[in-house]
């Protein structure tokens, strides 16, 4: 089919798009993967991280910037990494001093390809977005991070639909026009279980989303293009950069790797804590230490007869009949197991935490 009086603008454009077709028997596998943090972020992509306040996301936005610049693994992860420019729209002396400890800490990366951008800026209208792509002080940047959306947003509503659009249309023109990846960074709203706050066109826009929890965690919570990573735990190491004029110590902080915490055990309750009690008795009247690999070293263990007479006497298998009590006996035996507090090897169990 043939389109007439197209002016030399449009057919160029048609050109181009027409360029990007691809044919079914001319598609291939896509095995090189176009990572910038493998198993995390993308090149050229758009991200979120986000968090409550005094949860620590500066800080990490700031130690995968860093990593990304100096082109360093980032917790194990391989980096293709490249210049950086980060924009702290809540900058001043905080940033600094932040970024002061981790050259302080980590004097490889000292001589990193970033750049600190301290002002606010609007990337609710254009105007912002084409600057920051002319200014851009390193040839080919890997990565622009913006910090924070809401001091990022002018006099745009992060809450509206139309706004938060316009938001993400500057940042898909700084990618563009600079090939860089850009991370957003953003804040949980009153509920932090409920994600970022604002407009859901955010969320929608963005290839990765990664949430930093008050509790130490590094959650990746949306891939569009990747497997979503696993958890990672960190936790802020203060560290001392000089005195201020008054003799006072002025610190900062930089991240540190910390280990998963240990998970909390429900308390028992009902048909369940009454067996747990049961077995503690029985385990006092007639446990006995057994050898065996089987068996554990640390604890005593006791025939599941003692067990299940113990239970009979708190009455918990007291029934209409010896079946309903059996069938009462195994149904908490198994509860137990399952919820890891109770062991079994033949016709011994044991409690998983101490007897005391």
């Amino acid at each position: 089919m043939t389109i007439i009086n197209l002016d030399e603008r449009r057919r160029s454009r048609t050109n181009e798009i027409e360029g990007r077709l691809i044919r079914l028997t001319d598609i291939q596998p896509v095995l090189r993967l176009n990572h910038m943090v493998k198993g995390w972020l993308t090149k050229r992509g758009l991200s979120m991280l986000y968090g409550p306040s005094n949860a620590g996301k500066t800080f990490v936005a700031l130690d995968i910037a860093m990593h990304i610049a100096a082109g360093k693994p980032w917790r194990g992860c391989k980096v293709n990494g490249g210049p950086v420019l980060y924009i702290a729209a809540e900058g001043g002396a905080g940033v600094k001093n932040r970024l002061a400890a981790f050259k302080r800490e980590r004097p490889d990366m000292a001589g990193a390809p970033f750049t600190l951008l301290p002002v606010g800026l609007d990337l609710h209208g254009q105007g912002d977005a084409v600057a920051v792509c002319e200014i851009m002080p390193d040839a080919d940047p890997a990565l622009v991070v913006v910090d924070t959306l809401a001091r990022s947003m002018g006099g745009g509503d992060e809450n509206t639909a139309k706004d938060a659009a316009a938001f993400v249309k500057n940042c898909d023109l700084i990618r563009e026009a600079t090939g860089a990846h850009v991370l957003v960074v953003h804040h949980t709203g009153k509920d932090e279980d409920r994600g970022a706050r604002g407009s859901s066109a955010l969320r929608a826009a963005v290839d990765t989303e990664i949430h930093v929890s008050s509790e130490g965690e590094i959650i990746c919570k949306k891939q569009r293009d990747m497997a979503i990573a696993d958890t990672l735990h960190f936790s802020l190491r203060s560290v001392m950069l000089g005195m201020d004029e008054d003799g006072e110590a002025v610190t900062s902080a930089v991240v540190e790797v910390a280990e998963p915490p240990k998970a909390k055990r429900k308390p028992l309750s009902g048909t369940n804590e009454i067996a747990m009690q049961a077995l503690h008795d029985a385990l006092r009247d007639h446990g006995e230490a057994k050898i065996g690999n089987t068996y554990p070293s640390n604890r005593k263990v006791v025939h599941v007869d003692h067990w299940r007479e113990a239970c009979g006497v708190h009455g918990l298998t007291k029934g209409d009949s010896e079946s309903a009590a059996r069938k009462a006996f195994i149904r908490n035996k198994k509860k137990l197991m399952e919820l890891d507090e109770v062991r079994e090897w033949g016709d011994h169990v044991w409690r998983v935490q101490d007897d005391d």
